[in-house]
């Protein structure tokens, strides 16, 4: 091919229809590149197709536009996917504020400014037992403003097996270096002791705990108990903030009934750890506390206080639909609501509603039979622990099938050497969906 031989880009873009519902803006553009590059594969002595190669890169594209799926992974907070999917009420709440204006900076009983998060500060201390709270966009967001606004020029003591990597690459010496605390690193990676804290306790402005989340050490291992820490800390009159993750509310979880609950049995409660002493409490918005990503602070009143007052606090703060989306979701705790949160429906969803949903989706079809499997919390929460639930296994290939199921919007898992569906992640209204999919896949 040579040079004359190319498509003009609107012949390029008449050529590869009007089915694509991408703007026709990005199609052309799409068209330039690929005609560029067409232009240096000649030159290179090869032969470009850009015919082929513009149809892919719109398909790749097409794929890649936000859209609507449905997790039949199992995994319940899947990070690929979009971690918790909100309560209707938060949802709604959110599109409130997105669509029209809202008081989000303004008390409508007096026409004056107001803060942002003043209906938040009131809700979290209702819902987590402490004396006082905010919360900023995001988890990270919350540790570097705590301790910027706690230990900046100052040191904090971590234990070596609590330096994590948060995901995406962000390490939490990294993160305590930006907010311009000193880490003071005490133990060992697999075995700390209070005695470690103790013999820094008197020369530090902080004790810091991060619970790990998304990891888990076995073996010969010990870690120094909050409580313990929480005690140290008060002796030396240094505030003692703990990171707990995931954001579960009460560790007995009362919402579960009589469903499964030894999944959580690692996991610190919220209330729990401010009970017992914690000065500084931070989690996440979404994760087991099924809202919309944030990060949350509670504990203290002076000490939050003085967090809300750092510069940093205006960099890292909510919009308007968040605050009211995790407000809303708050207000579910509060009322005792809890399993309106899409997260723990599916989570106290007992196995036998999860077979017989799923035996009423493969009704009459073949190609496919119900056992038993195990779901998984997900986005770094509990590590290696499951809960019971029956699958979906599909034949045919676990490649084909996956792919195929995903082209028709339903996102599976591969086991084995077989797609499978496990609709514990699966809201009951998609179950039809499922269905249709499952259907138009076997044939």
């Amino acid at each position: 091919m040579d040079y004359a031989d190319l498509p003009s880009v609107d012949s390029l873009v008449a050529d590869l229809g009007d089915d694509s519902a991408l703007p026709h803006a990005l199609v052309v553009a799409v068209c330039r590149n690929v005609l560029d590059d067409a232009r240096t594969t000649i030159a290179d002595g090869g032969e470009p197709d850009p015919a082929g190669d513009a149809a892919a890169r719109i398909a790749a594209l097409s794929a890649a536009r936000p859209t609507r799926v449905v997790n039949a992974t199992g995994v319940l907070l899947h990070t690929n996917l979009g971690r918790a999917s909100i309560a209707h009420e938060a949802a709604e709440a959110a599109t409130e504020l997105m669509t029209a204006s809202g008081n989000v900076e303004i008390d409508v009983t007096s026409g004056r400014r107001s803060k942002r998060t003043a209906y938040l500060s009131a809700l979290i201390p209702v819902v987590t037992g402490a004396e006082a709270g905010t919360a900023v966009n995001n988890a990270a967001g919350a540790l570097l403003l705590s301790l910027a606004a706690l230990a900046s020029g100052g040191r904090v003591a971590v234990s070596r097996g609590e330096l994590i990597e948060i995901g995406g690459s962000f390490r939490l010496p990294d993160l305590m270096a930006a907010s311009g605390a000193e880490l003071v690193e005490v133990g060992t990676t697999n075995r700390t002791r209070i005695a470690d804290f103790a013999a820094v306790a008197g020369s530090v402005d902080a004790i810091l705990k991060v619970h790990p989340s998304n990891y888990r050490v076995e073996g010969f291992h010990e870690e120094v108990d909050h409580r313990q820490l929480a005690e140290l800390s008060a002796s030396h009159d240094v505030p003692f903030i703990y990171d707990v993750g995931s954001g579960l509310i009460d560790e007995e979880a009362p919402w579960l009934g009589d469903a499964p609950r030894a999944w959580l049995d690692a996991e610190p409660g919220v209330r729990q750890v401010i009970a017992d002493g914690a000065d500084v409490v931070l989690f996440s918005g979404d994760k087991l506390l099924g809202g919309p990503q944030a990060g949350i602070i509670a504990g203290r009143t002076e000490l939050v206080d003085r967090i809300a007052r750092h510069p940093i606090a205006r960099a890292v703060r909510l919009d308007g639909p968040t605050i009211a989306s995790l407000a809303a979701t708050l207000e579910l705790y509060a009322d005792r609501r809890v399993l309106d949160v899409p997260f723990w429906a599916m989570a106290a969803a007992s196995v036998d509603d999860i077979e017989r949903r799923s035996q009423a989706v493969i009704e009459g079809l073949a190609g496919c039979s119900v056992t038993p499997g195990s779901s998984v919390p997900g986005a770094g929460t509990v590590p290696g622990e499951t809960i019971p639930t029956a699958t979906i296994v599909l034949d045919g290939g676990a490649d084909r099938v996956w792919h195929a199921l995903a082209a028709h919007g339903v996102i599976a898992t591969r086991r084995d050497g077989h797609a499978v569906i496990d609709l514990r992640s699966v809201s009951p209204s998609d179950d039809d969906l499922v269905r249709t999919a499952i259907t138009s896949v076997l044939g």
